[in-house]
């Protein structure tokens, strides 16, 4: 279960008027400089998902069929977004006036939003077709709602039913088209589907290589990374806020108070606080935006973020956000483009542990996830994002085997955010005996049994893992005799392993399905990540930082207090869930 994005704030501690929001920007140039022609028309590329395939299809869905709250991203001109880019290095940079001189929303569309005629020129548009323009967002972003007939009408693309791995989906068949004269301010719509980005928590696999389990609790985290100094001398998250981004509530809120006293964080970190938040977005947006999710089969992954968030920063207040899903968009995105719109309080810290290849989610998506981490940065927040449990195969999630290459989570690749890898304690593989050096024979009151830090190596359950394979005395992981090959190899037949690698397709489209190919470019290399020991490969690397996060296979796994029993989890009054 990857959950170092939470765990790094110890170390880094109806429409409304689109001018009341900042949507608009004064000094913008109007790029929509001729009359809408609905017979002149272009194709908004990289706007459909990989599973929109004849074999998955099963007709489409009825005209009346609801789409709401699809987010319609817009694009600012090419001197306007070298003007954001400079300015937000600025904001980085120790050596400018600048430095840490954040603006709120209202002013990010203030100074870097489209023309007023711009934006009216594309709202129109879609009022015409008879969608409800929800709300405009200062990061360029429209959200509206409508129905597949209105979407077919307007975009030329039609919605059908697909089933995919047994599962039935809704999604566009075809890349939308737009008309040509609003072709320079329209990047891509984020979502004209279902599919979700996949949570990131595991279970303890049934096959593992250690028969001795150590619990990784508050206490051991505490003393394997050193946090413990830092504690004493007040840096324990007082008076900053985490927002873990979520699209389920939690199972029971109570299991975050029992995890607090349970692990010993409630005697000794007294101003740590919980709340759920369902954000909407504004006063002058439709209500109704953010619905309740309720608990659902992600609840797991909502309470694990809570409470390990807290573990990692035991006096600050966590602040669960969650949305509701709808057929055309994710409910932490909707919860996060609330916080930073709606003029409220921005958090320090946004947590999110969902991802999806960057060849799966599509330009459009992508360029999504883009601008809504870059309004983040601008307001001063730090985003933390899981690289992914799926090794370099992104768009191989829970399978038995890597068949399109590398792809990482798009959701982690961005220059905006800071993507957390995994890794595993190596005590297990070099063989070191518990109790030992590493793990004491007993526990604290706390549950602490850890002595110090503890050397690392990379989390990966798959057979195809050179360190698996050469424990179990295989000379290599591929071939005839290989360790996949084996009988006990075959117990170990999983994609799943920390992520990380090259951004490959961040902008572009796959000539071959879910596959960095065709036009496929990565976001370019940061300039913080020209330095030594860094790939000189041109583009964006992730993971930018690595703690532990492994799921039980060298014996070692989070516990979690979840007590959704239908679910494997436990309330920690007997024993933690793992």
């Amino acid at each position: 279960m990857t959950k170092t994005a939470v765990f790094a704030v110890v170390l880094f501690l109806s429409a409304g008027s689109p001018a009341s929001y900042g949507q608009t920007s004064p000094r913008a140039r109007t790029l929509v400089t001729e009359a809408v022609n609905e017979s002149k028309r272009v194709t908004l590329w990289g706007n459909t998902r990989p599973e929109a395939t004849a074999a998955h299809d099963r007709g489409k869905v009825p005209g009346g069929f609801r789409m709401d709250h699809m987010y319609l991203q817009l694009k600012r001109s090419p001197e306007s977004e070298a003007a954001l880019t400079e300015f937000i290095s600025q904001l980085h940079d120790p050596g400018s006036s600048s430095f840490h001189h954040w603006i709120t929303a209202e002013q990010f569309g203030e100074q870097f939003g489209l023309s007023q005629d711009d934006l009216a020129a594309v709202t129109e548009w879609l009022e015409s077709f008879g969608f409800a323009v929800n709300h405009v967002y200062p990061n360029l972003v429209i959200d509206f709602s409508g129905t597949a007939a209105q979407i077919e009408a307007a975009f030329q693309t039609q919605i059908h039913y697909l089933s995919v791995n047994g599962q039935q989906h809704v999604a566009n068949m075809s890349d939308p088209e737009v008309p040509a004269a609003l072709a320079s301010v329209l990047g891509g719509i984020a979502s004209l589907n279902n599919f979700r980005p996949q949570r990131m928590s595991h279970p303890v696999p049934s096959y593992t290589i250690s028969s001795i389990y150590q619990a990784v609790t508050p206490a051991d985290l505490a003393t394997v990374y050193d946090f413990n100094p830092a504690f004493d001398a007040g840096l324990t998250g007082k008076r900053q806020t985490i927002v873990v981004l979520e699209d389920s509530d939690v199972y029971n809120v109570n299991d975050w108070g029992v995890f607090r006293k349970t692990f010993g964080l409630a005697r000794r970190f007294r101003n740590g606080s919980f709340r759920q938040v369902h954000p909407g977005p504004g006063l002058t947006g439709t209500a109704g935006s953010c619905a309740d999710p309720g608990a659902n089969a992600d609840d797991a992954e909502a309470t694990l973020d809570a409470e390990w968030a807290s573990a990692a920063a035991p006096d600050a207040a966590i602040v669960l956000a969650s949305c509701a899903n709808t057929n055309a968009n994710f409910g932490a995105f909707i919860a996060m483009e609330n916080i930073l719109t709606n003029g409220g309080p921005v958090p320090s810290v946004f947590s999110i542990s969902y991802g999806g290849a960057e060849a799966q989610q599509g330009e459009g998506a992508n360029l999504y996830v883009y601008s809504l981490y870059e309004l983040a940065v601008a307001e001063g927040a730090s985003v933390f994002v899981a690289t992914g449990d799926w090794g370099a195969a992104g768009s191989d999630e829970n399978a038995t085997s890597a068949v399109h290459g590398i792809g990482i989570n798009g959701l982690a690749s961005t220059p905006f955010n800071v993507a957390m890898g995994g890794t595993d304690f190596a005590d297990t593989y070099f063989g070191i005996p518990v109790p030992g050096p590493y793990w004491s024979s007993r526990n604290t009151p706390v549950y602490g049994s850890a002595q110090s830090y503890i050397p690392e190596i990379p989390w990966n359950d798959s057979c195809a893992g050179a360190l698996l394979s050469g424990y179990a005395g295989f000379p290599a992981p591929f071939g005839a005799n290989g360790f996949c090959n084996s009988s006990v190899g075959a117990n170990f037949i999983t994609t799943t392993a920390a992520g990380g690698g090259p951004s490959g397709c961040a902008t572009g489209t796959p000539s071959v399905s879910e596959v960095v190919s065709g036009t496929c470019q990565g976001y370019p290399k940061p300039e913080w990540q020209n330095v030594a020991g860094n790939p000189g490969d041109g583009v964006r690397d992730i993971p930018d930082i690595s703690l532990f996060a492994a799921n039980g296979l060298w014996g070692h796994y989070y516990v979690v207090c979840y007590s959704d029993t239908a679910q494997g989890g436990s309330s920690c009054l007997g024993s933690p869930s793992r």
